[in-house]
């Protein structure tokens, strides 16, 4: 599914370490018949390692990150310190409490009843740590697993104004550093290839809360251009 967050994150790792791939966009209203057989648990993402005998499967995002970190070592993306690489893990790990105060409110039936709930609470200690490292990204002077592990969700922020207006920004104020950190993710090579602006992000976003996700959006916005 082209607007899958935890699809992102394997894209993400693929473009960094420049592995090729082959992308089927599942319909997550409509999957098709073949998809249970090459995974049973019909969750995406789901990587098949074609090089691999018997073509195994291997789903979870963080899963999927992790193997193809060690398997395709040239561009490592964690530190090669254990301790460091642990204390990665668990900041990636943290991350989901953003991911869930990310949701709430993005698919609330009423988000106007939330405008003085603090959204933004989980991205402190971010904020705090990149400060800390005084490095362009979390992986120093590139992006490493965290770095790219956190931006699916960063780089959704910018729907948000096109979706509740101004209400729910990330404020320049209390978040200078990863701000400054978003503009950076921007400009990287990876992030480039499977990135989507703001306003795009916002529609299929509102296409969701409508109920009616349309996760063939982009492509049928493509095929209506090349008929027009």
């Amino acid at each position: 599914m082209r607007f899958c967050p935890y699809a992102h994150r394997v894209h993400l790792v693929l473009d960094a370490k420049k592995i090729p791939y082959h992308a089927i966009y599942i319909n997550l209203c409509d999957k098709p018949e073949w998809f249970s057989l090459v995974s049973s648990s019909t969750k995406v993402p789901a990587v098949e390692l074609v090089n691999e005998p018997g073509n195994p499967v291997l789903i979870e995002s963080l899963i999927i990150c992790d193997y193809l970190d060690e398997k395709y070592p040239e561009v490592p993306l964690y530190p090669k310190d254990l301790l460091k690489k642990a204390q990665e893990k668990i900041f990636i790990e943290r991350f989901g409490q953003f991911i869930n105060a990310f949701y709430y409110l993005v698919l609330h039936d009423n988000p106007e009843q939330l405008v003085d709930t603090d959204h933004y609470d989980g991205l402190v200690v971010y904020e705090e740590e990149l400060k800390r490292r005084g490095t362009k990204f979390f992986g120093g002077d590139s992006p490493g697993m965290l770095d790219y592990m956190m931006w699916p969700w960063c780089e959704r922020f910018d729907s948000l104004k096109y979706t509740f207006e101004q209400k729910f920004e990330l404020s320049p104020k209390r978040f200078p550093t990863l701000i400054k950190w978003r503009d950076f993710m921007i400009q990287d090579r990876a992030v480039k290839c499977f990135y989507l602006d703001g306003q795009t992000h916002a529609k299929y976003i509102n296409s969701r809360r409508s109920g009616q996700a349309d996760y063939n959006m982009l492509y049928n916005e493509a095929k209506r251009v090349k008929l027009g």
